[in-house]
């Protein structure tokens, strides 16, 4: 079997399992239902309350773990490969951070924002703290440990200048807390729709330029022996890297290590070329969320969990297992 026949296959396998991670969080939760409930609800106009559970409450909560994941592990995988360090990340760079320090005092101290205008807010922040970050750390030059180093500063500070809004902002601070949890409790087809435009971009963005990612995947010098116009490449990938925080960190928050761990997964199932690498993040990141999704409200049921304990559960041990790989290799 060659290369892209088997990363086709497993692509498809991936896709198969996320789906059915999907069906099982739409048949469960804090009322059952059975196949044929799901169908009736499904398919007819008039299904009572098991159609609002399903179409009001279940499917778009599904749709934005999905998206939500796959957007974080292409994000991940694109920072990885601009900065040229598997230990990038959308936390690790400070973009999470970032886009969440600029819709904190939005929400709490500017009501009158719609709420609209927060993937875009969002977006600045995320991208002020990701150049930041590559600032302090030589463009991203520099070792893996000095931008992982660089990173957090820049994230502790906004997380530090966030907690001091929050403790100032009076009564809406609660429920911006419940936000920055992390989680996809309540998430409605609004929300779904905010978030959506900006992880499409990102993702097709990373697709229509997969082509530069293997060649900047290659090294700085063979890219440029090349043509490439390296400095422009690499702007638009952190862009597009970037893109999909600023639309997810305002509907869910800060769900971690699914943008650090996923792609390191994906190197493990050794896919075809950068194209079957982004769409392989696209799989894994998705079927990651929407396991620790159904995982977070069926744990506790009634109560849910925050979903970003799970993805650090799944996700921890995957890069325990690459810091000791890297160390028993040197």
């Amino acid at each position: 079997m060659d290369d892209n026949r088997r990363s086709f296959l497993i692509f498809v396998i991936t896709l198969s399992a996320t789906l059915a991670v999907m069906l099982g969080s739409l048949l469960f939760g804090a009322k059952a239902m059975s196949l044929a409930e799901f169908m009736t609800a499904l398919t007819s106009e008039d299904a009572g309350v098991d159609g609002i559970i399903l179409w009001s409450v279940r499917m778009p909560r599904s749709l934005v773990a999905f998206f939500a994941g796959a957007g974080l592990a292409v994000s991940g995988y694109l920072m990885q490969v601009v900065t040229r360090n598997p230990l990038a990340s959308p936390e690790l760079t400070g973009a999470t951070a970032g886009a969440i320090a600029v819709i904190v005092p939005a929400y709490i101290y500017f009501p009158a924002i719609s709420s609209m205008s927060y993937p875009l807010l969002g977006a600045v922040g995320a991208l002020a703290a990701s150049g930041l970050t590559l600032v302090l750390s030589q463009g991203g030059r520099a070792s893996p440990w000095h931008l992982a180093l660089a990173g957090f500063s820049v994230a502790l500070f906004l997380s530090a200048l966030t907690t001091y809004l929050l403790l100032r902002g009076g009564p809406p601070s609660p429920s911006v807390l419940f936000w920055l949890s992390g989680g996809f409790q309540g998430r409605s087809w609004t929300h779904l729709l905010h978030m959506l435009p900006c992880v499409l971009i990102g993702v097709l963005g990373a697709l229509a330029a997969s082509r530069m990612i293997g060649l900047i995947a290659l090294g700085d010098a063979a890219a440029m022996s090349m043509g490439a116009r390296l400095g422009l490449w690499k702007f638009a990938l952190l862009i597009c890297a970037i893109l999909p925080i600023a639309g997810i960190a305002p509907v869910a928050g800060a769900v971690t290590f699914i943008g650090l761990a996923t792609p390191h997964l994906v190197r493990m199932l050794r896919p075809a070329g950068p194209r079957w690498s982004i769409l392989f993040n696209v799989a894994c990141g998705g079927l990651i969320a929407c396991l620790a999704d159904a995982i977070a409200r069926s744990a506790a049921a009634p109560r849910e969990i925050p979903v970003g304990v799970f993805t650090a559960a799944l996700g921890g041990p995957v890069i325990v297992w690459y810091l000791r790989r890297r160390v028993a290799d040197t």
